[in-house]
């Protein structure tokens, strides 16, 4: 759990350790160590258009491609990592992330003319409460290594919705229905977005957005997420 004052303090005197083992950093190493990197459980979704993420979104909502870069497992530790990054105060574990899940996709030829990265909007009260947005760090690492801007103003969350957390597929759709909208649809005409988040399971927020999203003349979308849950 992060805790002002007493994460921050804990973080001062033990800056340089991996998030996950909790081994010393070394020279190029940032938030997580390059050897728990190298294990993580990567799905390889990304060089599959019809890879078990994609098909979520098949008959809901017509999204170019999508794919998940780690599988997300009860037992693994590397479910510690959304934990840290959506609670524990994190940012740089999303920002890692992202810049090692944008070099993956950079060898993908499904994502190789995205215009826009848009992670998934917080409302700005839970943005105010949380410090910052878990998918805006992502999306950083991804434009970091990818290229591509980011863009956070366009797609907005002009409703509040309770947390997503042990509801129904059904529920997940009618919770998030109505909660996203275009600010300015014609920043988005004939543009392939990509949109992100930190994890998917049932896909209605993800589904919720990417429709909003397509209101926009001409727009194609994409989606990718760090990690895939089976609902």
């Amino acid at each position: 759990m992060y805790i002002p004052g007493i994460t921050d303090l804990y973080r001062l005197f033990y800056p340089n350790q991996c998030a996950l083992c909790h081994e010393t950093l070394i020279g190029g190493e940032s938030a997580i160590c390059l050897d728990c990197l190298y294990h993580i459980p990567r799905t390889r979704f990304w060089f599959d258009a019809e890879n078990v993420v994609a098909q979520i979104f098949w008959g809901r909502v017509n999204v170019e491609n999508a794919c998940a870069y780690f599988f997300f497992a009860r037992g693994s530790r590397y479910r510690k990592v959304l934990h840290l990054l959506k609670y524990g105060g994190n940012k740089d574990v999303g920002i890692v992330l992202g810049q090692q899940f944008g070099l993956e996709l950079k060898h993908s030829t499904l994502y190789t003319d995205i215009d826009y990265i848009v992670p998934v909007p917080l409302h700005p009260k839970r943005l105010k409460k949380r410090g910052y947005n878990q998918a805006e760090m992502i999306a950083i690492g991804l434009s970091q290594s990818l290229g591509v801007p980011v863009s956070t103003d366009v797609l907005i969350r002009n409703k509040y919705t309770e947390t997503q957390t042990k509801k129904s597929r059904a529920e997940r759709v009618s919770n998030v229905s109505s909660a996203f909208m275009l600010t300015n649809p014609e920043a988005f005409r004939g543009k392939h977005l990509l949109l992100v988040d930190d994890v998917v399971t049932t896909g209605a927020t993800l589904e919720s957005c990417a429709a909003e999203m397509l209101t926009a003349p001409d727009a194609k979308v994409s989606i990718v997420t760090l990690a895939y849950a089976s609902s």
